[in-house]
């Protein structure tokens, strides 16, 4: 069990600090008291606490700078505070929230509504002060303290966290508080009796679902069955081996867990805030008097837009607006219309009979009549706020069904594109496997009668035996060249091929050292030509050494192409930061084409000026994709051309 919550209370009179100590260490607060500012800095400094009352007026200080110093003390801007004062006009409640109060309360306030709004307050921050938070609750409602000790005798032991109340009304205070797993409730008790507690349970949104079990004295079948009919889960006569309470107890929890685990709202029976409007001060006084007799935190003001202002901040379970004029009924309207404030319920009340159809065409949800008296105003109220409740639990069940079976849904969803990426990629091998097939037919089945091609009609032209006639010489010329431009597509595809699948082999390597390797392969092709290589020194890349050959053979054999027909080819190789560049000074290409020089077969310049397979660069685009790199390339019409590309490391792409 965790420590119960501190309370700071800071306030100049006796009266208010005792009678509020008494009220938070009756539900299980620990209390640090402070009479005037200097006390309160004191305990700001060094006492541990989790909520501060602050009185607004003290002989030294005051109550809004003590609230600015203490949100401003280090790891006391989670304190939840409430201010407390006489000052509780709607101008004096701004003031105070926007200081940075979580609460306003005006005096005279009720000890219960505050203890239990600071309660509300602290599990609506999930400050986790909940002492038995691991353990079922159970709140015992009974008038007889031996009875109360005998039950906590019997479930402690059993790891049941036991609450307690000495009558209905308490009990009803301490679940809507404490909101406990199951309820014990005494048949006969002073004040309204178990079954009437157990039927306001029943009309409460919050508790409605809560196990019930009755206790009574009474032995008659009568009773059992008023007492059953009243809500009651379960029913025990005192005159019972009081074990038959636990299996009972625990018979009725179990079918609670079946419930959906959705969240409550707002108890009935919790701290309740009506803001109340009336032109007249006199009339306002008395709706004060009438609202704040059933325990309700009441909020006064005369003028509109105060109202406004205030809800806008700070929002209330009810609105009374005392006045069926004209002048009431546009506030109404103004009220409905406004956002996040027009579904407050609001009760209109007035004198006449006949206003009844204008205030409820203006939004008013609700209408009393003056001479109904005070006892109907509340019963209205209290009407209004179980509906609202009511409505609210019914639109968070909604919500959580849609949530469940948007959940659902996107469950199937990823179910399905599982099954579907698994159909993809055994697809994906087979295809793979037939292309592998498929590259292995090409790399034997044709290049070997492409290969006696070639060699047959390189014999046939070699021959001196029998003269050929140039005609027979010429096709024979060009079945040669067919052959062997042939074989160069078939090795080209096949490269492509390789350089599309296959697992990736990185490391580190010396990239200048390659490219000069490369360089002199292409320079061995034809010694005669003479073209002057540029490399960077110290240039490395983290990539697949044999793909990264692939791409600088073709860049490279590309750019001592396209320089033939220039006097002095020159081809660099160089970086810029993390980008690699293969250039020429020779044909270039047309502004604007660029887009087209990696697809397959794509030529920019006829095939008898500068003849190729059209696969080089699909090839080098194909292999700079599969390092998750980029390749680009700028250039203009016989101003030479520049072949852009990146290699970024494994690391760079997780």
């Amino acid at each position: 069990m965790t420590t119960p919550p501190t309370v700071l209370i800071v306030d100049d009179s006796l009266t208010v600090r005792m009678d509020l100590h008494e009220a938070f260490e009756a539900d299980g607060f620990v209390t640090v008291l402070a009479s005037t500012g200097e006390e309160a800095r004191a305990a700001f400094a060094d006492a541990h606490f989790q909520v501060a009352v602050l009185d607004v007026l003290l002989p030294d200080a005051d109550g809004l700078e003590l609230l600015r110093e203490l949100r401003a003390a280090p790891g006391r801007d989670a304190v939840v505070t409430v201010l407390l004062s006489t000052e509780a006009e709607v101008a004096d409640r701004l003031q105070g929230l926007r200081t940075g109060a979580d609460e306003y309360v005006g005096k005279p306030y009720d000890a219960g509504y505050v203890v239990a709004r600071v309660r509300q307050l602290l599990n609506t921050l999930d400050t986790g002060l909940d002492a038995d938070s691991d353990r079922t609750t159970v709140l015992v409602i009974d008038d007889s303290m031996t009875f109360r000790a005998q039950l906590r005798d019997l479930l402690e032991p059993e790891g049941y966290a036991v609450l307690t109340a000495t009558s209905g009304e308490e009990g009803l205070r301490v679940a809507a508080d404490r909101r406990p797993q199951a309820m014990i409730v005494d048949g006969v008790m002073p004040g309204i009796d178990g079954a009437t507690v157990i039927r306001r349970v029943r009309l409460d949104p919050a508790l409605r679902d809560t196990p019930c079990l009755l206790m009574t004295a009474a032995d008659d079948y009568a009773t059992e069955v008023q007492m059953l009919e009243a809500g009651a889960d379960g029913f025990v006569r005192k005159q019972q081996d009081l074990a038959v309470v636990v299996l009972k107890l625990a018979a009725i929890l179990r079918q609670a867990a079946e419930q959906l685990p959705i969240g409550p709202v707002g108890s009935l029976h919790g701290p309740s805030k009506v803001m109340a409007v009336h032109p007249d001060r006199y009339a306002l006084g008395e709706l004060t008097e009438a609202l704040r007799s059933d325990g309700y935190d009441v909020v006064t003001t005369a003028e509109p837009n105060q109202a406004l202002e205030l809800l806008a901040a700070q929002p209330v379970d009810c609105i009374v607006l005392g006045s069926d004029g004209t002048s009431g009924r546009e506030t109404c309207r103004r009220i409905k219309e406004a956002p996040q404030i027009g579904d407050t319920p609001l009760v209109m009340t007035g004198a006449r009979d006949d206003s009844i159809l204008d205030c409820l065409e203006a939004g008013a949800d609700d209408y009393v009549r003056t001479v109904d008296g005070p006892d109907a105003l509340r019963a209205h109220v209290r009407t209004q706020i179980r509906r609202k409740q009511s409505h609210d639990e019914s639109r968070r069940i909604r919500e959580e069904l849609m949530r469940r079976e948007l959940a659902a849904a996107e469950e199937r969803a990823a179910r399905q594109l599982a099954e579907t990426r698994a159909a993809l990629v055994e697809e994906l091998e087979w295809r793979n496997r037939e292309l592998e097939a498929f590259s292995g037919s090409v790399s034997h089945d044709l290049r070997g009668p492409l290969q006696i091609i070639s060699s047959f009609a390189e014999t046939i032209l070699e021959e001196d035996d029998e003269p050929l006639s140039n005609q027979v010489r010429h096709r024979v010329q060009r079945i040669h060249a067919a052959a062997e431009r042939m074989a160069d597509l078939v090795e080209s595809l096949l490269i492509l091929a390789r350089a599309s699948r296959g697992e990736l082999r990185r490391q580190l390597f010396d990239l200048t050292a390659m490219t000069w390797e490369v360089a002199a392969e292409v320079q061995a092709r034809d010694p005669s030509r003479k073209v002057e290589f540029t490399v960077r020194e110290d240039m490395t890349a983290d990539a697949d050494e044999g793909l990264v050959r692939v791409i600088l053979e073709n860049l490279v054999n590309n750019a001592v192409k396209f320089t033939r027909r220039v006097e002095q080819p020159a081809v660099e190789v160089g970086c810029s930061g993390d980008r690699f560049f293969v250039r020429d000074n020779g044909a270039g290409f047309p502004a604007g084409e660029a887009n087209k020089l990696f697809r397959p077969f794509a030529r920019l310049h006829s095939a008898e000026d500068f003849p190729g397979t059209g696969i080089g660069l699909t090839t080098v685009h194909r292999a700079v994709e599969r390092h998750g790199g980029e390749i680009w390339a700028e250039g203009e019409d016989g101003r030479g051309a520049t072949f852009w590309f990146t290699l970024p490391p494994a690391r760079s792409l997780s």
